[in-house]
């Protein structure tokens, strides 16, 4: 991936998914395997995932200090202590238990409020003096895992600076087939998703997607022969559990340009808040392969849901969409656009990888092209204008179908209501062909 788009991405998302301030928290169950070590035998520097630190580790490196009543939990109004011990492990204050790991702790005493409970999101749920401990873990892999583009968990996206195969040879594998994690395995490795019933699961929450959302994400990913990345903004409602997103923020960086990395990630945050809207999700291309999640994208994904549900507004779910453009298995003309979460493996397959799933979505259409995906779009065009990656429009996609014809059909799908907006696009249009 754009290694500046990295640093972008990572910062934004940590930027949104700041300590909560004390209060309640009701979270959604994603603790799967999130302690097993997974370190590899070359040390410090090698693939030590996000899920693979533990209390030890942190405790090794001193980003932590064993301590009497440093940890807590807060649950639906009832708080738990614990003491940090030299070996990593957590003692239960009240009753002097002791418990392996932040997830086993909370697990535990969210059991005692809510039976139902079936698992305790302990690195999102435990606090060290305050601070919730997926923080520390942020802190641990920034201070010794500087080159994040080598962590499979942390890329935001299966682009790499490493020249891999054509999008067209990724021949999608199903779930069932992939077993435990095997650091040999391709991280490009394309899943089918699954269903939630084929999982004996419900989907958790509904999701809303606003015409316009879909009409720039997917002029984005058209405009070049490279994968993009960029957020979604919309807002949450726990009392309906809809999460409805309601606008797409493009991330306009080139390669090797550090130097716009902080401007573009002001201009994102400042857009959100002036808006009134939560970062909700995020979105990525696969221009010539299927819609479908690699591996890399499938941590990633679990590692966005494990970022939000510790931030200030307490659990809310995290989106993540896949547009495929040029692909030719594609059903004509239109991009196929994928909405996709991850379910954890089961708790007694820690080690296997998370489970993709499809997210039924409703399409809301909008009544017209607002002036705001105007505008983002002629930046889109100014940005690529000059690009070696940007599609050559004259060039044909089929024997029938120009590169334009293809775009134009594919955004068709996401008409406004007002169809003055044809006569808008087509100036879009007109700036995209004479960029060449």
């Amino acid at each position: 991936m754009r290694s500046n788009q990295k640093a972008i991405l990572l910062s934004l998302w940590n930027f949104f998914c700041v300590v909560e301030e004390g209060g309640e928290e009701e979270e959604e169950e994603l603790s799967g395997g999130e302690e097993s070590d997974l370190r590899t035998p070359s040390g410090r520097g090698s693939l030590l995932t996000r899920r693979g630190i533990t209390l030890r580790v942190l405790l090794k490196d001193g980003l932590v200090e064993p301590g009497d009543g440093v940890l807590s939990i807060h649950y639906l109004g009832k708080k738990f202590v614990g003491d940090l011990l030299n070996d990593g492990k957590i003692r239960w204050v009240e009753t002097g238990q002791i418990f392996n790991s932040p997830s086993a702790w909370a697990t535990h005493c969210k059991r005692l409020v809510n039976p139902a409970k079936k698992s305790g999101c302990g690195w999102a749920s435990v606090r060290y003096r305050g601070q919730k401990l997926v923080q520390y873990k942020t802190s641990w892999l920034h201070k010794y895992q500087p080159r994040i583009d080598a962590s499979n968990v942390l890329s935001l996206t299966d682009i790499s600076l490493v020249p891999r195969r054509g999008d067209r040879e990724r021949i999608p594998v199903r779930y069932c087939t992939l077993g435990t994690r095997d650091a040999a395995r391709d991280p490009h490795t394309l899943v089918e998703l699954s269903a939630f019933s084929a999982i004996n699961r419900f989907q958790p929450f509904n999701v809303a997607v606003s015409s316009n959302v879909l009409l720039l994400m997917d002029f984005h990913c058209h405009l070049t022969t490279s994968e993009v990345v960029g957020y979604l903004g919309g807002r949450w409602d726990t009392n309906t559990q809809l999460l409805t997103v309601l606008r797409a923020f493009p991330c306009r960086t080139r390669l090797a340009d550090r130097d716009s990395a902080s401007a573009v990630e002001e201009e994102i945050c400042q857009n959100l808040f002036m808006r009134g809207l939560s970062l909700v999700g995020w979105y990525h291309s696969h221009p010539r392969g299927p819609a479908l999640p690699s591996l890399q994208d499938i941590d990633s994904q679990m590692d966005h849901q494990l970022r939000l549900q510790g931030s200030s507004n307490g659990f809310q779910p995290c989106l993540g969409i896949i547009c495929g453009p040029y692909y030719h298995g594609n059903q004509g003309v239109a991009s196929t656009i994928t909405p996709f979460w991850v379910v954890p493996p089961p708790e007694q397959r820690p080690n296997d990888y998370g489970i993709p799933v499809a997210v039924e979505v409703t399409y809301v259409q909008d009544n017209f092209l607002t002036s705001d995906v105007l505008n983002e779009m002629m930046l889109l065009v100014d940005f690529y204008r000059a690009a070696p990656d940007l599609v050559q429009f004259h060039q044909f996609w089929c024997p029938d179908t120009t590169m334009m014809d293809k775009i134009k059909g594919s955004l068709s799908g996401h008409a406004p209501k007002d169809q003055a907006y044809s006569q808008i696009l087509e100036h879009v249009y007109n700036q995209l062909i004479n960029t060449h």
